[in-house]
C-alpha cells in the first residue's frame, strides 16, 4: 500500500520553485507557514505581507494574496490591511534585519497597539540578501562583511534579543523561539506557528514566532556546520521557548 510522504500545501502556488540557498532554512519556514494556513483552512481570507530582504520572495511560493513592503515597514502595512480588511487574517513574514533594526518601531508600536495580526520574523544573524552584513542579531564575535574582526560589545552593541522584549509588550498575545535543526524541532515550531494564527483568529493579540535559521552562505559553511551553529552557539544566546502564551490560557 503507498503511503504518502509529501505533499504539497494548498497554500503553495503551483508553479513556485524553491530560490533560496542550499541549506538554507527559508525554504522549511514557508512550507510551515503553508501547511498552517491549509491545516486552519485559512487560505481564500489570508492576505500576507513581505518586505525587503530574502523574505520578499514570499510571494514567489505563497497561494494568497501579498502585499510588498517597504524595508521595515511590514507590520505598518499590515496594521492597515487588517484595520480596513477585519475580517482577512493577515501576517508579515520577515528577517531579523528587517524587523529589528529599521523596522524596529513599526514593531514595537503596532504590538503595543495589540494589532490583531501573526508575525513570522527569521533570525539568521546577518543581511542575508545584500552580502552578509551585521545585523541586530549579529553575536558577539561573529565576522560578517561590516565587523571584519567580529561583532565587539563596546564598539558595535549587543545582540538583540527581540522575543524578550516582545514578551513585555502588553499588546502581544503569543511570543515563542524555535529552532528548525531536526524533525523534532521542525514540528515543534509547526504547533508554534499555529499558535500565533490561533491568537489573530481568537482576537487576542498579535502573535509572534522568531526563527533561528541557517545561512550557510553568508556564514560560509556546509548546511550541518550552520544547523549546529544554531544548536550551540546560537541557541546559547537566543535561548528557544514560549515566552507568552495567552493562547493557551484563553482555552
Amino acid at each position: 500500500m503507498e503511503q504518502l510522504v509529501y505533499k504539497k500545501p494548498d497554500s503553495f502556488r503551483d508553479d513556485f520553485r524553491i530560490t533560496f540557498c542550499p541549506g538554507c532554512d527559508h525554504g522549511i519556514a514557508v512550507r510551515l507557514v503553508a501547511e498552517v494556513l491549509d491545516e486552519l483552512n485559512l487560505r481564500e481570507k489570508t492576505i500576507g505581507v513581505a518586505s525587503v530582504g530574502c523574505s520578499i520572495f514570499s510571494y514567489d511560493f505563497f497561494n494568497v494574496d501579498i502585499v510588498e513592503a517597504a524595508h521595515g515597514r511590514s507590520l505598518a502595512v499590515a496594521t492597515g490591511v487588517k484595520r480596513a480588511k477585519p475580517d482577512k487574517i493577515v501576517f508579515t513574514y520577515q528577517g531579523d534585519g528587517d524587523l529589528a533594526s529599521i523596522g524596529i518601531a513599526e514593531t514595537i508600536h503596532a504590538m503595543t497597539r495589540g494589532e490583531k495580526v501573526t508575525t513570522i520574523c527569521i533570525n539568521n544573524t546577518t543581511y542575508g540578501m545584500t552580502g552578509g552584513q551585521a545585523g541586530p542579531t549579529t553575536l558577539l564575535g561573529q565576522v560578517t562583511t561590516t565587523t571584519t574582526k567580529g561583532r565587539q560589545a563596546d564598539l558595535n552593541g549587543f545582540p538583540l534579543k527581540i522575543s524578550e522584549i516582545l514578551k513585555e509588550v502588553d499588546g502581544t498575545a503569543y511570543v515563542a523561539r524555535v529552532t528548525l535543526d531536526s524533525p523534532q524541532a521542525i514540528m515543534h515550531a509547526k504547533k508554534c506557528i499555529k499558535k500565533a494564527f490561533e491568537a489573530q483568529i481568537k482576537g487576542l493579540g498579535t502573535g509572534f514566532v522568531e526563527i533561528l535559521a541557517t545561512c550557510p552562505t553568508n556564514w560560509k559553511m556546509t548546511p550541518q556546520e550552520a544547523h549546529a551553529r544554531v544548536r550551540g552557539e546560537m541557541s546559547e544566546v537566543f535561548k528557544p521557548g514560549i515566552y507568552k502564551d495567552k493562547v493557551s490560557e484563553a482555552q
